[in-house]
């Protein structure tokens, strides 16, 4: 497959997914697609899978992958397996099966391409327990056995910088159409969006095809740092449409000659990135938010267990909310990050958020994940903490009305930190998966070991003729 050099005319714009095969084929024709990109997210979320003629796809598409691919680093290691799976098991085969909901075109791809998300199975059709999309079936499957269906909406933060072709060398803001790089922070500026018009215009133009439903997009307070805010609605269905935008940013992006970067804090001087979560509720039913009373409108129990269960949980999941080790650079006094487990309505500087809304948008705004996290994961895990503080009756602290961020760091400043909480949070683990929990924990103590090796500047400024 190629990729376009120059931009290319809008093509058909039907809407993504189909409910079955024949469907597809038809859809695929419809389109004059030639090639299908089969992928599966891994547990860093970055796409894995084939690419295949459609023809090949159609009369055949499931597709298999060594089980390997679900404990594959960042850096493209692979942990020590012993303990967990075996040399031979790891590389055995698991059968790919598409969800064709998620099908849709490749608007950026020059020959027309479309693109379709996996799941996974070992071969006795057992799902695979270490596949984010697995794990966040599981948590809405458990809401589901009580009746209640979970809605989120991700807001996603992210930096525009210049190209940066060796990494020894800091990030540097792009220069936009005046021919000038931002220099000042331009917290909501409309005229700093419209710096990147062309950029954000095929961004727009390639979410549209795909069927990604954009909200709102911000200048954030970081130098040339963005926001994006989706449309709430089913959470894997959103963690899906996560997944594909940051396909879709770094593609438009790069089209442009700049970078899109998720990564939770790029630039020393600047703010991190977050993936705020807001979620809520409902009886699955119905539709009505459990978290107001039908009658008063006033906040339930359930909606204050709910937010218990974050508080609670938080430091144990904050491996999925802060999955690398630069992601804790983000997370330290005086970074504009919350870092406490405080909840507040309307309150910035708490961990957790109510949003002014009516009793029936009554929802809880997770503010603690990077954007670095897999979307899956974090979804997961947010919505698996307020799960447990519903099933276990917990009460929250009393709201914070000043800031938060004053009452102290209230969670873990490490990635190896935080892997221990997690790994040793039997409750979580039950809901979450055991083989996804042991697989994320020792694939997070490897990368940590990796990194370890690196020498930073600072140690050679400080400690080279110093110590």
């Amino acid at each position: 497959m190629k990729y376009k050099e120059k931009k290319a005319k809008p093509g058909p714009s039907d809407k993504r997914g189909v409910a079955t095969l024949d469907e597809a084929a038809d859809w695929c024709r419809r389109q004059g697609i030639e090639e299908i990109e089969c992928m599966i997210p891994d547990l860093a979320g970055v796409a894995r899978g084939k690419i295949m003629p459609v023809r090949k796809f159609l009369a055949m598409p499931a597709m298999n992958l060594p089980l390997a691919v679900f404990y594959q680093t960042i850096t493209g290691d692979f942990p020590e397996l012993e303990g967990l799976v075996g040399a031979v098991q790891s590389d055995t085969d698991v059968f790919l099966h598409p969800d064709l909901a998620t099908l849709a075109v490749v608007p950026w791809a020059s020959d027309p391409t479309a693109q379709v998300i996996h799941d996974a199975f070992h071969p006795d059709g057992r799902p695979v327990g270490e596949s984010p999309r697995q794990v966040l079936r599981r948590v809405v499957q458990a809401y589901e056995a009580k009746g209640w269906r979970p809605v989120v909406a991700p807001e996603m933060e992210f930096y525009l910088v210049e190209k940066n072709i060796d990494p020894d060398y800091p990030l540097k803001p792009p220069v936009g159409r005046s021919g000038r790089p931002e220099t000042g922070r331009q917290g909501y500026s409309i005229s700093a969006v419209n710096e990147f018009d062309a950029l954000f215009e095929d961004m727009y133009e390639y979410s549209e095809r795909q069927g990604l439903e954009i909200d709102t997009l911000i200048h954030e307070s970081g130098v040339a740092q963005m926001e994006i805010n989706l449309r709430h609605g089913d959470a894997l269905e959103l963690a899906d449409q996560v997944f594909m935008f940051k396909r879709t940013i770094r593609e438009a992006a790069m089209e442009h000659d700049i970078y899109a970067t998720f990564m939770a804090k790029p630039m020393a001087a600047e703010p991190g990135s977050a993936m705020h979560i807001h979620q809520s509720v409902v009886d699955a039913a119905n539709g009505r938010n459990l978290f107001s009373d039908p009658e008063t409108g006033e906040p339930t129990p359930t909606f204050f267990a709910f937010i218990a269960g974050l508080q609670k949980y938080l430091p144990a999941i904050m491996a999925i909310m802060a999955p690398y080790v630069n992601s804790y650079r983000r997370i330290a006094r005086d970074s504009g990050a919350p870092v406490n487990l405080q909840w507040g309505h309307d309150n910035r500087t708490a961990g957790l958020r109510v949003p002014p809304s009516d009793p029936q948008n009554r929802r809880v705004e997770n503010r603690i994940p990077s954007s670095d996290a897999n979307p899956y994961l974090a979804i997961a895990a947010s919505l698996a903490a307020g799960y447990l503080g519903m099933i276990e009756e917990l009460t929250p602290t009393e709201p914070y009305d000043h800031d938060a961020n004053q009452t102290g760091i209230a969670l873990p400043r490490s990635l190896l930190e935080s892997v221990v909480l997690f790994e040793n949070c039997e409750p979580l683990a039950e809901l979450l998966g055991a083989s996804f929990v042991a697989a994320f924990s020792r694939v997070k103590q490897t990368e940590y070991e990796v990194f370890m090796r690196t020498i930073s500047p600072w140690e050679r400024e400080f400690l080279l003729l110093n110590v």
